[in-house]
């Protein structure tokens, strides 16, 4: 975490890594990543250490609130009890569900509308074509650290930075992807994140791949999970899937599957295409650089 942040920013010490992005008066959300449960979730030392870099910037303990979109799964992955008192915790909905046009905890002045509703829903209802983001999000934060895992996603194709934030941060997400045939996830996830309340707050992503999967996706199936023991930290989340999208591809050769793009459904992932485009499209908005030669990657190893 130290070595990592220090290169990033390019700062001498840990202390004025976290002080070129964040600074007094700041109120910080970090928006974890539970869906995988305790096997494969965001760790509580990486969110202690990032709540170390926070207090060196001098961002006051009630200035920092971590949060997910559901609060079920936050609890069941124990994220709960890793938060140390005077550090808020929050949730937009209660739990996962099929339908999810709940309001209380999203900003009716936010939202991304899109000629997308799920099938057994009015096409013509305005609250079944939007996704509402987070009041947390609006409201509370001015500055969003994001802490996504490296998974395999059977929709996506993969969900690193930008599908934590396009499903981790509005309602009525699974318009994108109700059925294995009907799935908009290439566009859906890069329209949510340009929304300028969303890209504009996210200023660190700091993805967690000390272990990762590369099937099965979005949970965790044993038999794809492997020990890749390595961090990943950015200010570009189009670079930073970019990276990641290469990693489970070459996972997935080394173990004689196809990559993630040209991946066919099986027992373990139903979907028919797994569209990894959003990583292109979010490019294309502006959300980050997509072309390998233009990303600056820099890699070092701890011994």
């Amino acid at each position: 975490m130290r070595k990592g942040m220090q290169e990033l920013t390019g700062a001498p010490s840990w202390a004025e890594a976290w002080r070129t992005l964040f600074e007094p008066g700041d109120v910080v959300g970090i928006k974890v990543s539970p869906v995988g449960g305790p096997t494969l979730s965001s760790d509580a030392l990486v969110l202690h250490q990032i709540l170390d870099g926070l207090k060196e910037a001098r961002v006051k303990a009630r200035d920092i609130i971590v949060f997910n979109r559901y609060k079920r799964e936050f609890v069941e992955a124990g994220i709960d009890k890793w938060v140390p008192p005077g550090i808020r915790w929050t949730a937009a909905s209660e739990a996962y569900g099929k339908i999810q046009l709940d309001m209380d905890g999203y900003d009716p002045d936010h939202y991304l509308e899109m000629a997308l509703v799920l099938p057994w829903l009015k096409p013509d209802d305005e609250h079944a074509r939007r996704s509402y983001v987070a009041k947390v999000v609006t409201k509370d934060i001015n500055k969003m650290i994001n802490l996504p895992v490296l998974k395999h996603h059977q929709s996506a194709g993969v969900t690193i930075a930008l599908k934590n934030m396009s499903h981790g941060l509005v309602n009525n997400v699974n318009r994108s992807h109700p059925t294995p045939t009907l799935n908009a996830c290439g566009t859906f996830i890069p329209a949510v994140v340009n929304l300028p309340v969303i890209r504009q707050k996210a200023v660190l992503h700091i993805c967690d791949a000390v272990k990762a999967s590369y099937h099965g996706g979005p949970g965790a199936r044993p038999k794809y999970v492997w020990e890749h023991k390595t961090m990943y930290f950015a200010t570009d989340p189009v670079a930073l899937d970019k990276i990641g999208l290469g990693v489970i591809d070459r996972k997935r050769a080394e173990v004689g599957m196809a990559s993630v793009a040209l991946s066919k459904p099986d027992a373990d992932s139903h979907y028919l295409n797994c569209q990894v485009e959003h990583i292109e499209i979010a490019g294309a908005l502006g959300l980050g650089v997509f072309d390998d030669a233009k990303i600056n990657l820099r890699k070092f190893e701890l011994s």
